[in-house]
């Protein structure tokens, strides 16, 4: 019987299942974020949190007990030298899962996964640079603004200044004959 053994086998064999979330969590480690399906999410929220806190600890041991799990020498590094340092106050909880809706082929449930202290909007209280920049959009402005009034009167300006080109040379163009290419008589 199998009471109490709740485990999300996430459709896999043991074996596909771990190196699936060694590869998720390196990946998370080496990006700060991923999009994956919540189900996965929650794994490798399960996998990699234990790994983060044993990488507080920066000894030879702690760092062969990690390199077990993710199995990348790359994220094993990153995990012991940026990530580590800035987690090191936190007492747990050092990812989070944003919900993005559905998937479009299937309706699986996505998100975003990333780690709490890496992600300035949140952790500054500040909004992006990009979306600060960011104007509302709308179909159709209410108001010209006088940036478009003055660009619109130097490309205009610009068009009435421009040189045309002399009628003898469009008269050639137009003279000389063109070759056609064809295929006949070619083997294809």
């Amino acid at each position: 019987m199998r009471h109490n053994k709740n485990f999300n086998h996430l459709g896999r064999q043991a074996g596909h299942r771990k190196a699936m979330l060694s590869n998720m969590a390196s990946s998370l480690v080496l990006h700060k974020r991923i999009e994956t399906t919540v189900a996965k999410a929650k794994a490798v929220q399960k996998f990699i949190e234990p790994l983060v806190t044993k990488s507080k600890e920066d000894t030879t041991h702690s760092r062969r007990v990690v390199f077990s799990y993710l199995k990348q020498k790359e994220a094993v590094t990153e995990l012991f030298r940026t990530i580590a340092p800035k987690i090191a106050e936190r007492p747990g909880g050092y990812t989070r899962i944003l919900k993005t809706g559905f998937r479009l082929g299937d309706a699986a449930d996505m998100c975003i996964i990333e780690f709490v202290d890496f992600n300035e909007a949140y952790t500054l209280g500040k909004l992006p640079v990009a979306a600060e920049e960011a104007k509302p959009k709308t179909r159709r402005s209410r108001k010209k603004s006088t940036d478009t009034v003055e660009d619109a009167t130097v490309v205009a300006e610009k068009k009435a200044k421009a040189p045309k080109a002399p009628k003898a040379t469009a008269a050639k163009a137009k003279a000389a004959p063109v070759a056609k290419k064809t295929n006949v008589g070619k083997k294809m």
